[in-house]
């Protein structure tokens, strides 16, 4: 059992207007509600999301010394908060809170008055069941790792990476290929507006190459990513290069002299119909 000793239970049925009251006889609820094991008080109110039915939730906790509190009402993703937060300054743990959605699994699903009745008392019952079996949670702060993780060297992974990268943030950019750019390096013009594709592509290739806050992994792949939001774990596997990146100028002399087989053997440039095809350089074995 709980901290608070046996459970004390209140439930608190919401007319929401006509929503819930124009199919589902609150009254009737009430009364059942006010029969189920550890309920203490049952009360209706037409809304309970208000100001005045909240205070009377926090005046119930007080006066009948509850320690778990149910809601039939709307749904949680509109006002959960707003009930746990009465909760809380009812002096509760606001995980004491159950709440029960009569409106959109109810009342407006349900055209015959007596169904949905019996269908609210039904969620209400379980509602009381299961408040009943929980215990108080407290929220924990831990401390978050502001570094981004971008998978992907195209045109967007390279966009992403800069944006986060010029607000402050370390960045980490992860690319299968050995070299930045994805499909828009090998594009000539880009649609619609058929501007140049190195034109757009190149300068941000550029400034993220040289940018103190990306750290660049090509020839890279994550292999597993653990933890939670805001501290992931991420193992990456980096292929071997074969050349020693901090010595390389981009001379190409490596290709000219390279012992292993000369790719592609040939040279094709197509313009329209007109296709040249021009030989490489002998291959090495």
């Amino acid at each position: 059992m709980s901290e608070n000793g046996r459970p004390r239970i209140g439930v608190f049925v919401c007319h929401c207007g006509t929503n819930i009251a124009g199919k589902v006889n609150v009254a009737e609820v009430v009364a059942f509600a006010s029969r189920l094991d550890d309920v203490v008080v049952a009360q209706e109110y037409k809304f309970m999301c208000s100001d005045p039915g909240q205070e009377l939730i926090k005046q119930h906790i007080k006066d009948h010394g509850l320690n778990r509190v149910v809601v039939a009402s709307c749904s949680p993703l509109m006002h959960e908060p707003t009930f746990r937060g009465a909760t809380t300054s009812g002096g509760l743990n606001p995980f004491y809170f159950q709440m029960s959605n009569i409106r959109e699994h109810v009342s407006w699903v349900t055209e015959n008055p007596e169904q949905a009745t019996r269908k609210a008392k039904a969620l209400i019952s379980a509602a009381v069941r299961r408040v009943a079996l929980h215990d108080p949670l407290t929220r924990k702060e831990v401390p978050v790792r502001p570094e981004v993780l971008v998978i992907g060297g195209g045109i967007a992974g390279i966009h992403a990476a800069l944006t986060y990268a010029n607000s402050g943030k370390k960045v980490y950019l992860v690319e299968k290929e050995p070299s930045i750019g994805g499909h828009m390096a090998q594009l000539d013009k880009t649609f619609p507006t058929l501007d140049c594709s190195a034109c757009i592509l190149t300068p941000k290739m550029s400034e993220l190459g040289k940018h103190p806050n990306i750290e660049l992994l090509t020839l890279s792949e994550v292999e597993n990513v653990s933890g939670f939001v805001g501290n992931f774990k991420v193992k990456v596997r980096k292929k071997a290069r074969y050349i020693d990146v901090t010595k390389c100028n981009g001379c190409g002399a490596c290709w000219e002299n390279c012992p292993t087989t000369v790719t592609p053997s040939e040279r094709v440039i197509r313009k329209g119909p007109l296709v040249i095809k021009k030989a490489a350089k002998p291959s090495h074995s």
